[in-house]
C-alpha cells in the first residue's frame, strides 16, 4: 500500500532546497511516497529544466535521483546524511514536453555508514531512462538531529493516511 511522506522542513527557517522545498520557485519541488521497500515520486518537467530542444538536462535527472535517494535516508534509515558518490548511466534521452516522469528509490545495502542506493528515472511510457547508485555517507540519528535538521523519522508519517490504514 502507497503511503504519502510528508516534508516536515516546510516550516523550518531557511528551508530552500532546490529538490524538494515546495516554495522553491525554481527547484523541483518533488514530493515522495513509500511503496513497500521503495520511495516513489512523479514529477512534470518545464521547459526551464531542459538541455537540449525537449530534453530534460542530464544534471537535472541526476539531481532527481539524489533527492529521492536523500529522502530513502530520511525515511527508511531513519536518519540524514550526504552524497559521497554517484554513479548514473543516462541510457536513453527524457523528454521534457511528453509527460510526467517516475522516479523511485530502493536501498541495496549498508557498508558501515554508507547506505548504498539504487534509483530508477522512468519516462511517462514507463521506460527506463536513468539509473543511478547512490552512496550515502549516513550520520547517527542523534547527531543527524543535533546538526542537520533531521526532525525524526516520526516527522514524515503523514497522520492523515496512517490513521486511515
Amino acid at each position: 500500500m502507497m503511503k504519502k511522506i510528508k516534508n516536515p522542513f516546510v516550516a523550518k527557517e531557511g528551508y530552500h532546497c532546490f529538490g524538494c522545498s515546495p516554495d522553491n520557485r525554481m527547484g523541483l519541488r518533488l514530493h515522495f511516497h513509500e511503496d513497500g521497500e521503495y520511495l516513489v515520486s512523479e514529477w512534470q518537467p518545464e521547459w526551464q529544466f531542459q538541455g537540449w530542444n525537449n530534453t530534460v538536462h542530464g544534471g537535472i535527472q541526476t539531481t532527481l535521483l539524489d533527492e529521492i535517494a536523500s529522502w530513502l535516508v530520511f525515511v527508511k534509515l531513519k536518519t540524514s546524511g550526504v552524497t559521497s558518490r554517484m554513479e548514473v548511466k543516462l541510457k536513453k534521452p527524457v523528454m521534457s514536453n511528453e509527460g510526467t516522469l517516475h522516479l523511485k528509490a530502493r536501498l541495496r545495502e549498508m557498508k558501515r555508514n554508507v547506505a548504498v542506493i539504487d534509483t530508477w528515472l522512468y519516462n511517462h511510457q514507463g521506460e527506463l531512462c536513468t539509473e543511478a547508485v547512490m552512496y550515502y555517507y549516513t550520520f547517527p540519528e542523534a547527531l543527524a538531529r543535533e546538526k542537520y535538521w533531521y526532525p525524526g523519522h516520526e516527522a514524515f508519517v503523514d497522520e492523515d493516511i496512517a490513521g486511515n490504514e
